[in-house]
């Protein structure tokens, strides 16, 4: 074996040796992040049986809600069912005049130009009493005890 082949036999031993050292430590590593997680992570089983904690959950985006007892309003010979006993009380305050245009606005989808050309007033009008008949059913609404 010439000097050159044994300065390059040395330099492979180098280098394999240091290669395992590196994987040795990284090993250590990887066994030291483990353990670590271990001693901070509690198992689903320990979960289950100390405390009956169970498993899932339930998602009520998608569920029918209950409204439970309904209140009703009656306008232009027709009754709707609120949900909402002070909504339903604080309708039953306004004029006619009034609940006629939330009715048609709000429960027949009418536009205001429409709710306009019905009662003989602009749409701006009617717009304007809307927003007024609103903020008038938020004062009384607050006004009323709360269900």
């Amino acid at each position: 074996m010439t000097e050159y082949e044994a300065y390059q036999e040395h330099i492979r031993y180098t280098h394999d040796t240091y290669c395992r050292i590196v994987i040795r430590h990284a090993s250590f590593d990887a066994a030291r992040m483990l353990a670590a997680r271990w001693k901070r992570e509690i198992s689903l089983e320990y979960l289950t049986e100390e405390k009956f904690v169970p498993l899932s959950t339930i998602d009520e985006y998608f569920q029918v809600p209950d409204y439970g007892e309904t209140y009703p309003f009656s306008v232009r010979g027709q009754t709707i069912f609120l949900d909402s006993c002070s909504l339903a009380a604080a309708l039953a305050e306004l004029p006619e005049q009034s609940q006629e245009e939330i009715f048609l606005y709000y429960f027949q989808h009418l536009k205001q130009k429409e709710i306009g050309e019905q009662s003989g007033w602009t749409r701006s009008t009617i717009g304007r009493h809307i927003q007024l008949v609103l903020k008038r059913l938020k004062e009384e609404m607050e006004a009323l005890p709360h269900e």
